[in-house]
């Protein structure tokens, strides 16, 4: 079954900067929210996906996983040991048991599936459980980045149109984009965890298209000619998540937001790209949809 992008995890130092940096961007942000394992995040909300800031408040809250567990706050905190930015994709998940026996069918490395809740601030300022069941999976090629497949326990309390109004009009992640020096090499991993059968192959990378939003692994020289200079290629030494474009209703509004925020920006191929270094270590390109 192919499985479209959920979300992307972009791993913060500090999750109040991280907000305010993002409200300058001109999105909307959930309240902050802690997890009973040591992080904390705040979310932008799309249609039917989102973008998670993801902070460590804590790391002596962050168990060590046992035998065929994968940790989620682990791989963040050691991550941000080295870096800010996209951390993780996630990909969405019906049934987060089937996909990781999926994930082992197709011979990715998969783990033990894991459920876990929290409690999430409404907009009219009350408080609803909300729950997930993820499924992870690892490619030993790909150490720094992460993956998982969620599948949603309490959808109704957590979608919210209040948090889906965002001032840059944003609508849906169109794509996120992989730095490798041979992103053949990963053609069976993104194929097996994305469940797409056709991934296209050629001298610049991979492209894979799920249902929702697209997956580029690019080589550094055709990541430079895509985006510009926002994205330090030179400072990419294993394979790792660059990039994502946000699909925009009104690309005019979305330049007014950033022009607001004082956010800088240039113009490249019809989209309005914003450098790693203004935006928390992920470049963000903003595009008409």
């Amino acid at each position: 079954m192919a499985r479209g992008i959920d979300h992307l995890v972009i791993a913060v130092h500090g999750l109040d900067h991280a907000r305010s940096v993002y409200e300058r961007l001109g999105f909307t942000l959930t309240p902050k929210a802690r997890h009973p394992f040591g992080t904390e995040n705040s979310l932008v909300q799309l249609e039917s996906c989102f973008l998670e800031l993801l902070g460590v408040y804590d790391p002596g809250d962050i168990p060590v996983p046992k035998p065929g567990e994968f940790s989620f706050a682990r791989f963040n905190h050691r991550y941000l040991d080295r870096h800010e930015g996209l951390s993780m994709l996630v990909l969405e998940s019906a049934d987060a048991i089937a996909d990781a026996g999926a994930f082992a069918a197709a011979g990715l490395q998969a783990y033990l599936p894991f459920e876990f809740g929290r409690e999430a601030r409404q907009p009219d300022g009350s408080t609803a459980k909300v729950g997930f069941r993820l499924a992870f999976a690892s490619d030993p090629f790909i150490p720094e980045a992460g993956f998982f497949a969620c599948q949603q326990l309490a959808p109704e309390h957590f979608w919210k149109p209040d948090y889906q109004r965002h001032a840059n009009t944003a609508r849906t992640v169109s794509e996120v984009m992989m730095i490798a020096e041979a992103p053949s090499d990963h053609h069976a991993f993104f194929e097996g965890f994305a469940g797409v059968r056709e991934v296209q192959a050629t001298s610049a990378g991979l492209t894979v298209e799920t249902p929702r939003g697209r997956i580029r692994v690019l080589t550094p020289l055709a990541a430079t000619a895509m985006w510009g200079g926002a994205v330090p290629v030179g400072e990419f030494r294993t394979p790792r998540f660059a990039a994502a474009a946000i699909g925009v209703a009104d690309l005019a509004a979305a330049r007014m937001a950033l022009d607001r925020g004082g956010i800088s920006y240039s113009e490249l191929g019809g989209r309005l790209v914003v450098r790693a270094s203004e935006a928390m270590g992920m470049a963000i390109a903003f595009e008409a949809v």
